[in-house]
């Protein structure tokens, strides 16, 4: 449900931003390090919209694939602990049973 939201509300935003650029036909200049190009508006802000949303999602699945591997590692660890807790249970009941029997 939450992506869903997301989901939504970007659309909604880039839906919005082709709205206010299709009533600007502007042209604007772009000054680069070097050079210097003129371009539409609604060109500029579909690309400068697509490029902060892709940036947004690289460091959003870099933390994401971070998290999840660190969930792994816990969980290996959590399940090597608990096998050593049954064979240490698994001991303890041996060693009652050999008294048991005595």
């Amino acid at each position: 449900m939450k992506s869903f939201i997301i989901a939504f509300l970007v659309a909604a935003f880039f839906f919005l931003a082709l709205i206010f650029g299709a009533r600007n036909e502007q042209v604007v200049t772009i000054s680069y390090f070097v050079a210097q190009g003129e371009f539409r508006l609604p060109v500029v802000l579909a690309f400068v919209f697509m490029a902060g949303f892709l940036v947004s999602w690289i460091f959003a699945m870099y933390h994401i694939a971070g998290l999840k591997l660190s969930l792994r590692r816990a969980n290996k660890k959590l399940s090597v602990y608990e096998d050593k807790q049954e064979q240490s249970k698994l001991v303890a009941v041996k060693s009652t049973d050999k008294e048991v029997d005595a």
